[in-house]
């Protein structure tokens, strides 16, 4: 799908221009003690004209021809690209835990690590994460990798998203 430059945007955020928008697909998730799922997911950048683009992620089980069946998670934050191609990023999730991630954009690849993660008591144990987000054949393609329940870091969730 083409892709064209929105009119509004903010100058500050051009580096991440390539995001903005729509994007759904499928990917696969494991981690010590679970068994390998498939998900759906759609992927929301918008911009409202700031310094910074609004991110917003929906994740859901998926039955054998792909359509959802039931919601499994979300995520909500801040994109905020620095002068230096540094990025900054704050996310919470109703799952009781918020995150600070700082991390770099070159070209149409952007490297994550966690500066911090908090929970609340109820939430589950997590203590770290690492992410890559990338522009491949047209598609968003991204990997988290998370430390936590006492396991050290190392790959959990992965998936193709196009643009719709």
């Amino acid at each position: 799908m083409p892709f064209e430059l929105p009119t509004d945007l903010n100058p500050a955020v051009n580096r991440l221009a390539w995001l903005v928008g729509r994007w759904e697909g499928t990917g696969k998730g494991v981690y010590p003690g679970t068994e390998e799922f498939d998900f759906g997911q759609q992927i929301d950048f918008a911009s409202n004209g700031g310094d910074f683009l609004h991110y917003l992620s929906q994740t859901f089980e998926v039955d054998a021809e792909g359509k959802a069946v039931r919601p499994l998670s979300m995520e909500t934050g801040f994109w905020r690209p620095q002068a230096d191609d540094g990025l900054e990023v704050v996310m919470c999730h109703p799952s009781g835990y918020a995150e600070v991630w700082y991390g770099s954009i070159t070209g149409a690849k952007i490297e994550l690590t966690t500066d911090a993660v908090v929970r609340t008591a109820s939430a589950d144990e997590y203590t770290a994460g690492q992410r890559l987000y990338g522009l491949v054949e047209g598609d968003l393609l991204w990997t988290f990798d998370k430390a936590a329940g006492g396991h050290p870091l190392q790959n959990h969730l992965w998936a193709r998203l196009r643009r719709v």
